[in-house]
């Protein structure tokens, strides 16, 4: 007789981090936020981020490592690295996200999301880690799920402008 694992399921909010193994499944939803996966294809673990800003607020000091911003974030994964005796040019990494959110702030000058893949690039190559796949930029919302048993990512990208899905 054989006993079927069930599927854990994790929904990342904005700030929140989440690394395992088995039979987890990773989830998220983003709009200017990023998300960076990291998989390990020979040991079979990994995990995701869901980032907000690019880095804290000097003046909002903190003692915590915080996943709401990609330096923190990136900390986190150097900190499960470590405990799994690992190094990145080991990981297949992907980066979702970062999409303009509203037409006019481009205008403006204000582009969150393009601040936040321009961190999400600098910090995996400041950390020795290279990006196989991103999905980033653009307009509109993207729902992620990645299946750490095996790596897989399934995305769906929602253009708000053109309402139109990939």
């Amino acid at each position: 007789m054989s006993v079927v694992s069930e599927v854990r399921q994790v929904y990342l909010k904005p700030g929140d981090f989440c690394f395992g193994e088995g039979k987890l499944r990773i989830t998220t939803l983003l709009g200017s936020c990023v998300s960076i996966v990291l998989w390990h294809p020979l040991l079979m673990h990994g995990g995701m981020c869901h980032f907000m800003m690019p880095t804290r607020n000097p003046n909002d000091a903190g003692t915590k490592l915080n996943g709401k911003y990609a330096d923190e974030a990136m900390e986190l994964f150097m900190l499960e690295l470590d405990k799994r005796r690992t190094v990145p040019a080991q990981y297949t990494v992907h980066i979702y996200g970062g999409g303009n959110m509203f037409e006019n702030a481009s205008a403006r000058g204000v582009n969150i999301g393009k601040q936040n893949v321009d961190a999400a690039h600098s910090l995996l190559e400041a950390y020795g880690f290279t990006p196989a796949y991103d999905h980033i930029g653009n307009f509109g919302h993207r729902k992620i799920a990645f299946d750490v048993w095996d790596g897989a990512v399934r995305l769906e990208h929602v253009d708000m402008r053109k309402n139109i899905a990939e």
